[in-house]
């Protein structure tokens, strides 16, 4: 059964729910299986906000919403109860993720709810060969300062087939360098992407960067389900 509530409170503390939402506005990622939870349903989709929202007690102060896309996927029947609960809970901060094709409209987020919203981008890596061509993000920019003038959060892959040192080094130095905060996911392999496995360096960045568990602002996924939702 499909965890959708947890809370996080070893490092920046907040409850995190895991909603349902439209179908990713992409959806074409090949390393994503995340989009068989999205549905078309609005019923459906309220069902589980209504359950999982009643959850939240505003006790971290911070509360952080997925939905196997992006905040803009969810109605607006769920963004209303969303605010209602923050609200009724005194939630100070929001975090929520976006997929790229929504960055002109980043913004809206924080003022329809009200209270500083920080949003994560899923970059995945600053390789553009890799981002588009192996992991078909149809994520386009020139440089780092292109992402980080959006969000100061984003999302690294680590341990998929292409991958070097070099690269993955690369990217850890621009995150630690450009972003204040990071969330580091270590590739699981799965019913669309079994192919895509690079164990090696999966291993290698678990002893190279295991210092990372100490890092304040930057989270480690060693397994996908390390949030306690999903």
């Amino acid at each position: 059964m499909m965890e959708r509530y947890a809370r996080i409170t070893r490092k920046l503390p907040r409850e995190i729910v895991l909603l349902r939402g439209r179908p990713c506005i992409w959806g074409r990622c090949t390393f994503c299986d995340y989009v068989e939870d999205n549905t078309t349903d609005e019923a459906v989709m309220v069902q589980v906000a209504d359950e999982v929202l009643g959850r939240v007690t505003g006790g971290l102060g911070c509360l952080e919403v997925l939905n196997s896309g992006s905040i803009q996927e969810l109605p607006p029947a769920i963004w209303k109860r969303l605010r209602n609960r923050i609200r009724q809970t005194g939630i100070r901060e929001l975090i929520c993720e976006s997929y790229w094709a929504y960055r002109e409209r980043l913004d809206e987020v924080g003022r329809y709810f009200g209270i500083p919203t920080r949003i994560k981008i899923g970059v995945e890596t600053f390789d553009a060969h890799l981002r588009n061509d192996v992991l078909n993000k149809a994520m386009l920019f020139d440089e780092p300062a292109d992402v980080a003038r959006l969000t100061d959060s984003i999302c690294l892959l680590v341990g998929f087939r292409g991958q070097t040192r070099e690269i993955v080094r690369r990217d850890i130095e621009i995150l630690l360098s450009r972003f204040r905060y990071g969330c580091i996911n270590l590739f699981t392999p799965n019913t669309r992407s079994a192919a895509l496995l690079d164990e090696d360096i999966k291993a290698w960045f678990r002893q190279e960067y295991a210092w990372l568990d100490d890092h304040p602002t930057i989270e480690v996924l060693w397994q996908n389900t390390d949030f306690g939702v999903g």
